[in-house]
Parts: C-alpha cells; sequence; structure tokens
C-alpha cells in the first residue's frame, strides 16, 4: 500500500504546514537554499584564507611586473602577451597554493599555537581536504601547456614522480601512520634518484611520437628543436646509465639477497631496455609510442626491485 501514499499525505504527516488548499512550506527550501549558499561561501572564505594570499598576491604583482619589462611601446600590448602572462600565472598560483597547504598540513599542531585561524587548525578544513586541495594543485601542473617548453614538462614529471611520490608518501607513511622519526634511508634515497631520471626521460620521450603534430602547431619540444633520433637516445643512455649506477649499488650492499636481486635484475632489465631501443622504427609513430609505453612498465618494475635495496 505504500505506493498508495500521495506526496501531499506524505508531506501533511511530516511537515503540519502544509494544508490541503495547497500551501507548500516555501520557506523550507529557502532555508536549504540560505544553507547551502552560506556553507557554499563559509568554504570559499576558508579556501581563501588556505591559500595565505598575500604570498599568491605578490607572486601575481612579480610576475606581471616582471612581464612589462620588456614593452617598448603600446603595439607591444597583444592579445598574446597578457595571453603569455596568464600562462605564467596560473602554474605559479598552483605551485603556491600547493606549497602553503603542503606547509600547513605538516604545521596543523604548530598552527594551532601561532595561527589558529587558519581553516586547517581551526578545523574549518579537515585533513582530508586539505591533502585533496595539496594534490589538485600540484597535478593540475602537468595538464597545462608546459610541452611547448623543451625541458619544463619533463622537469614537472620529474618533480611529480621523482621526489613528490618517493619523498612525500615515504615521510607520510613513516611519521604519521607508523609514528616513526623521519629518517632518510638507502632505498628512498636510490628509488628517488632512480626515478628521478627514468621521469626525466619519460618526459622527453613522450614527444617523440608526437613532432608531427608539434611542428605542425608550433610546439617547440625538444624532439622538434634537435629531432626524435637525438632526443631517443640521449634518454636511452640515461636510463642505461641509471641502471649501470643501480648494478653498482646492488653490488655495494653487504646483503647477499639484495646483491643477488638488484644486480641480476638490473642487468636484464638493462639488456631488455637496449634490445628493445635498437627495435624501434623512429619514423613510425606507432613504434615510438609503443616504446614509450615500455619504459611506464619499466618504472611498474622498479617499484617492486626498490625494496631489495639495501
Amino acid at each position: 500500500m505504500l505506493h498508495m501514499i500521495s506526496r501531499s499525505s506524505f508531506c501533511s504527516k511530516y511537515h503540519p504546514l502544509h494544508q490541503a488548499d495547497g500551501y507548500e512550506p516555501k520557506h523550507l527550501y529557502n532555508n536549504y537554499s540560505t544553507s547551502f549558499r552560506d556553507v557554499f561561501f563559509k568554504n570559499l572564505i576558508s579556501f581563501y584564507r588556505l591559500t595565505r594570499p598575500y604570498t599568491w598576491t605578490g607572486t601575481v604583482i612579480a610576475i606581471t611586473s616582471v612581464s612589462f619589462l620588456p614593452i617598448q611601446n603600446l603595439a607591444d600590448l597583444t592579445p598574446t602577451f597578457f595571453m603569455g602572462i596568464l600562462k605564467a600565472l596560473v602554474p605559479a598560483v598552483l605551485m603556491n597554493i600547493y606549497v602553503v597547504t603542503l606547509n600547513q598540513l605538516y604545521d596543523v599542531e604548530i598552527d594551532k599555537v601561532n595561527k589558529p585561524d587558519l581553516p586547517l587548525a581551526s578545523g574549518d578544513f579537515s585533513r582530508g581536504t586539505g591533502i585533496a586541495i595539496a594534490l589538485i594543485s600540484s597535478l593540475t601542473l602537468p595538464f597545462l601547456r608546459w610541452k611547448g617548453h623543451p625541458f619544463l614538462a619533463p622537469f614537472s614529471m620529474m618533480i611529480l614522480m621523482g621526489l613528490v611520490y618517493q619523498l612525500l608518501f615515504f615521510i607520510h607513511i613513516q611519521k604519521y601512520m607508523l609514528a616513526r622519526p623521519v629518517v632518510i634511508t638507502k632505498p628512498l634515497v636510490f628509488a628517488t634518484a632512480f626515478m628521478c631520471v627514468l621521469s626525466f626521460a619519460n618526459g622527453l620521450l613522450k614527444d617523440v611520437p608526437d613532432v608531427d603534430g608539434d611542428r605542425k602547431f608550433d610546439i617547440q619540444t625538444l624532439s622538434v628543436i634537435v629531432g626524435r633520433e637525438r632526443v631517443f637516445w640521449f634518454c636511452v643512455y640515461m636510463m642505461l646509465t641509471a641502471y649501470g649506477a643501480a648494478i653498482l649499488v646492488g653490488a655495494s650492499s653487504s646483503f647477499p639477497l639484495s646483491k643477488l636481486v638488484t644486480v641480476i635484475c638490473h642487468s636484464i632489465l638493462a639488456f631488455i631496455l637496449w634490445l628493445r631501443a635498437k627495435t624501434v622504427d623512429l619514423s613510425s609513430n606507432a613504434s615510438t609510442l609503443s616504446f614509450y609505453m615500455f619504459i611506464w612498465k619499466v618504472h611498474y618494475v622498479e617499484y617492486l626491485l626498490i625494496h631489495f635495496v639495501r
């Protein structure tokens, strides 16, 4: 019989102000709307305070001011010029938000004393919200058009995948999950250095299959500037050097299992990498793209091997 209950009778039961003549308790919806609006603006203001406005305001002023230094006449003030300023400002502000949010995440307890009005210290934002804002700010950067600059995209990948992934998550688990003092270990140093090299190489390799389109739209990647073959082999030799260093690290270990696994496995991976590189047809986008995806698989294997570094 539940399906026979009308909306009117339901409202009459649970909302006494509802009358048979069709009166609707509109103030309830208005209150909901007001409540939503209040919450929205409260969160917006909290986010504004989280970003430490004086820091990014200084960044905006500095970049804008310096950008105007090369201007010689009014003809230079083109839409392209202002778009160039915007391209500089957006990643700079995002990086600023990432840094100040990360600082507040680490200093919550200190800020409860020194800066109790900050959103994380006051409880206006949860730690999870702070982490989400920091991650979104940092992960948004690679999606910006850094590809047009030869080394910015590789450096962004190196910082994110080589430094952020290794160091910050290691510290998170060691300090906050395991409640242990932060100690920089040999596997962490090795993983950070090795992944920095692989990530930087990957950042360059990703442009090798895209030379035709990049050249057509005047995107000056390193592959466009110096040629895909030079970039390809530069990256291959860079990664082989990293594997050589990994073999030396393994050989220096005093743990037999560590020495055995790291030396043999990195030797095999280096050999496979060399053989795979020799088969790549650099005139084929499909072939170069396949090699690029192969390097990602190498990343995955390395995350297993770092546990044997001692």
